[in-house]
């Protein structure tokens, strides 16, 4: 049996981590999910091994005065299944997570 493929929002959290957005208010900016999503989404990916996480150094949220930040990378493994999971997406005739609407391209 096939592992369960991972719905919308969850890709929609790896599309976001692979066009570089590194911390959750990043992902829940650019997603527009809820961090009631984003969050779960992002400890998931991370216990599956497709994500990998660090905090940031207290000295430089210090300096920005706010407070810190988890950083999260997509691991090598993550590329493939985020570019399989689009691809099934695309064969249901469904737009993959924050794919560009083909209209609105010039």
């Amino acid at each position: 049996m096939s592992p369960r493929p991972f719905g919308y929002a969850t890709l929609a959290v790896l599309q976001a981590l692979a066009d570089g957005h590194r911390y959750g208010f990043d992902v829940i900016d650019h997603t527009g999910l809820p961090s009631g999503t984003v969050y779960p989404a992002l400890a998931m990916l991370t216990r599956k091994g497709l994500v990998s996480s660090h905090w940031e150094a207290d000295d430089r949220a210090r300096a920005d005065r706010r407070p810190r930040r988890k950083y999260y990378q997509l691991m090598p493994e993550a590329v493939e299944v985020l570019a399989e999971s689009m691809r099934r997406f695309e064969a249901m005739g469904l737009r993959a997570p924050l794919a560009p609407d083909p209209g609105t391209i010039a």
